[in-house]
This record gives C-alpha cells, sequence and structure tokens, in this order.
C-alpha cells in the first residue's frame, strides 16, 4: 500500500474549520483559494520569498483538505492518509504534490499547485454530477 504523504512543514499549515456539509465546506475552501492565488501571483513577480513561502504553504493546507474532504476523509496536522487510497485525485498526484512541497518558493510549484487545483475541481464536479445522477428518486 502507498506511504502516506510527508510534509516537512506539515505542523506549519493552517487548516480550514469544515462546514455543516461538504459541498459548502469546499466552497468556502475555493473561495479562500481564490483569495490566496492573486497574492501569490503578486508575491513570485515581485519575487518576495520569505512571504511567499507563508502563502504557499496556506495554498499546499487549501490543496490538501480539498483533496481529502472530496474523498470524504479528514486531514490533520497529525495523520494523513495515502494518496494511493483517495477515490478522486489528480493524475500523478504523488509527484506533483511531491515536488511542490519540497521547493515551495519556486514559481513552478505555484503553478502546478493551481493546475492540481483547477483538474481536482473538474474530479470533484464530475463526481458530483454522477453521485447525483445514482442518486434515487423519491
Amino acid at each position: 500500500m502507498g506511504k502516506p504523504i510527508t510534509i516537512p512543514f506539515l505542523n506549519e499549515l493552517e487548516w480550514l474549520t469544515p462546514m455543516e456539509s461538504q459541498d459548502e465546506s469546499i466552497s468556502h475552501l475555493l473561495e479562500e483559494w481564490e483569495k490566496v492565488k492573486p497574492e501569490l501571483e503578486s508575491l513570485y513577480r515581485n519575487r518576495d520569498q520569505k512571504t511567499t513561502i507563508r502563502g504557499m504553504k496556506k495554498g499546499i493546507a487549501l490543496f490538501l483538505q480539498f483533496l481529502f474532504w472530496s474523498n470524504d476523509r479528514q486531514m490533520s496536522a497529525l495523520e494523513t492518509t495515502p494518496l494511493i487510497l483517495l477515490d478522486i485525485k489528480p493524475v500523478n498526484i504523488d509527484e506533483r504534490l511531491g515536488f511542490i512541497i519540497s521547493r515551495p518558493n519556486l514559481f513552478h510549484s505555484y503553478r502546478q499547485l493551481c493546475e492540481l487545483m483547477v483538474e481536482h475541481e473538474k474530479l470533484y464536479a464530475k463526481k458530483k454530477v454522477i453521485k447525483k445522477a445514482f442518486k434515487p428518486k423519491g
């Protein structure tokens, strides 16, 4: 079986508190990402590496929570689930996330994080459509 994610700065990540419903929690999470994303773009443009690391850690935490919540699992600083056990996830998630975590100050890591968010949003939307289609009527 796969290994859990190794994140050296895991205890430094800020976690959102889940809301009543999964959809509400993920919607709030994606709103937070839309605030973090332009801040990161500006920081990378200005080559502000100290502040960029803080922003990337927030972005990484948002992605990890999105990944786990959309798979009906919890993500915490104490315990992570091996990515292989998740049903929906972007292609090559282990390698891509490993790259981002090992080099959060690189612009390429930021671009990769953005791509992972977009890809996972699509996968989550697909999951919701399938779940709705197979939901018993009545």
